[in-house]
């Protein structure tokens, strides 16, 4: 039997002094680090290969973190765990709510980030439905392919989802007509607990409207129920792919 492949991590840090041991204590865990000093050179390695994980730095000169982070959710899909300061509890907010999974606060232990690295990777790889239950989800004219990861609007035509917008969209899909409010729409969406960051739900409700509804300002997929949460307003059908 073979045994599994290590875990690939992109580390992106401009700081030698925490991204140079802090690589060498995951290789000592089994991981298989590559190092980046900024944005520019994490864009230059995802060229060449895509890694599980990638842990990302969020104040670098040059591309900042958020926007490597954006890019990295919305075009990669991949897991992305942001290094943080104390003081950036407003980035830290932002980057949840454009898709990333999990954050760290410097200084951290790294026993710490390796048990974060492992229960994002667990989520990662937790299938949104059941294997017998890959079946598409139609609503509306919309089709989303859970294992493609795919959704198409009623002309055919893909529309881009990032990793959170995914999830998030599952979530609805999986409870049509039903009430769902922040706190258990925060742990199907990010997996962990975020009582803080209710705002990161509404905006990531507001970034899933603009890809779904006609009318963003004035939504009728996706509703929300004053005091209470948000619903999705439509019937869901699941319909077996023909994955021929």
């Amino acid at each position: 039997m073979n045994a599994p492949a290590p875990t690939r991590v992109l580390l992106v840090d401009d700081e030698p002094t925490l991204r140079e041991p802090l690589a060498e204590y995951l290789g000592r865990q089994g991981f298989v680090v590559r190092q980046a000093e900024d944005a520019a050179k994490a864009r230059a390695i995802l060229t060449d290969e895509l890694p599980d994980i990638v842990l990302l730095d969020i104040m670098m000169p040059g591309e900042d973190g958020l926007s490597l982070c954006r890019h990295l959710t919305e075009t990669k899909q991949l897991p992305v765990i942001l290094l943080t300061a104390r003081g950036e509890a407003t980035d830290r907010i932002v980057g949840l709510e454009i898709g990333a999974d999990d954050y760290v606060v410097k200084p951290f232990e790294p026993r710490e980030l390796v048990a974060r690295i492992r229960s994002v990777l667990r989520r990662a790889a937790r299938p949104a439905t059941p294997p017998e239950e890959d079946a598409l989800y139609e609503f509306e004219g919309w089709c989303l392919d859970p294992l493609k990861r795919r959704l198409t609007d009623p002309e055919g035509t893909v529309v881009p989802l990032s990793s959170a917008e995914f999830r998030l969209l599952i979530a609805f899909l999986n409870h049509p007509r039903q009430v769902l409010d922040r706190d258990r729409l925060l742990d199907m969406v990010q997996g962990r607990e975020a009582h803080l960051f209710d705002r990161a739900v509404d905006n990531q409700v507001s970034r899933l409207r603009r890809k779904i509804e006609e009318d963003s300002r004035d939504p009728k997929l996706i509703q929300t129920v004053w005091g209470g949460g948000y619903r999705l307003a439509a019937d869901v059908k699941r319909v077996s792919p023909d994955r021929n």
